[in-house]
């Protein structure tokens, strides 16, 4: 048996989970959130991780009744992220590492998501679309490589959702999109926004720059309200996820979809990607926010994976990077 502990720290949310051969034995964490109308700022968030980080670990290995000596690797993210946040939380995961005298492992970030997302769903070799505040991706395994079909070409659809709430100042807790996706369901016109696929990309910057420019004017007179908004950005950047995602199907011939990402637990998002699915006599995966958003646990797994896999990241390359592509990792776990 093998038991991978997880360093996740590569945005507003610290998290710390243990994996034990394929069964989740805890997975907490701490989001950093800001007030209404502000983004998280690098230096901030790495504050924060600072702050919580060794209360988010005492909690771990007490909610799986372990201790140190009973743990095989260390894993922690190593990118893609926020430099300062991802830097924090290495640092920790360095010093325990050494402390316990424990191997130590630099999991890709998005290759957790994906890896979290086959354990808990049960997908066999789903195309993947990964949907979050700082990646949005499809994907699909081929030759020991996740390979990328297509991407954004400028902003992530996690960050035009949140840029978007700033406009409306909601509120941050839980996170701006879940509010979007609450105020949505309320919302009955719907504005024509710039629906922008280039081939197998998609680009979200001047979607809320027309958006952004019209929002507040569009509310006060009365045309829309902030429902109708909401419902109309929902509606046409998840539209375009999905063409793109059903053009890779067609491409791989897969006949499973595994949706993963912060914005993945978005239940219209899975509604519409389930309606895609079915017409193509398909299988949707998609979890919960549990294991959607940001969490230990999956760096955990993926970390879990390589470790029995025979890697073994050296301490002198323990560093991180914000540009860390999910095609650069050689996945050999894989047949």
């Amino acid at each position: 048996m093998v038991i991978a502990i997880g360093f996740e720290g590569s945005a507003n949310k610290i998290g710390i989970g243990i994996i034990k051969d394929g069964e989740v034995l805890s997975n907490p964490r701490h989001t950093y959130i800001t007030p209404p109308g502000q983004g998280f700022l690098p230096r901030d968030t790495a504050i924060h991780h600072r702050k919580h980080v060794l209360d988010v670990l005492r909690q771990a290995l007490s909610e799986a009744n372990l201790e140190p000596k009973d743990l095989d690797v260390i894993c922690y993210t190593k990118g893609p992220g926020m430099a300062a946040p991802l830097v924090s939380v290495a640092v920790v995961a360095r010093t325990v590492a050494q402390l316990w005298r424990k191997p130590i492992i630099g999991v890709n970030h998005c290759i957790g998501h994906i890896e979290m997302g086959r354990l808990i769903t049960g997908a066999n070799n789903p195309a993947v679309l990964y949907v979050s505040g700082g990646n949005t991706q499809v994907i699909a395994y081929s030759q020991q490589r996740y390979r990328i079909f297509g991407e954004t070409i400028d902003i992530a659809v996690g960050n035009c959702l949140d840029r978007f709430a700033r406009v409306l100042k909601l509120s941050n807790d839980p996170s701006p999109g879940y509010n979007i996706e609450q105020l949505a369901k309320g919302g009955q016109k719907f504005l024509e926004l710039p629906y922008t696929v280039k081939g197998m990309d998609v680009s979200f910057s001047g979607l809320l720059s027309f958006i952004e420019e019209r929002a507040v004017g569009l509310v006060e007179s009365g045309q829309y309200t902030p429902e109708d908004l909401c419902f109309s950005l929902q509606e046409t950047v998840f539209a375009m996820l999905i063409e793109i995602t059903e053009r890779a199907m067609a491409h791989c011939g897969s006949q499973e979809v595994l949706i993963v990402g912060g914005v993945g637990c978005n239940l219209r998002l899975q509604e519409m990607m389930g309606k895609m699915a079915e017409e193509r006599g398909a299988t949707l995966f998609a979890t919960d926010m549990r294991f959607c958003i940001d969490n230990g646990a999956m760096i955990a797994q993926a970390g879990w994976e390589m470790f029995r896999a025979g890697i073994i990241t050296p301490l002198e390359e323990t560093f991180c990077t914000q540009r860390f592509r999910t095609d650069e990792v050689k996945v050999t776990w894989r047949k």
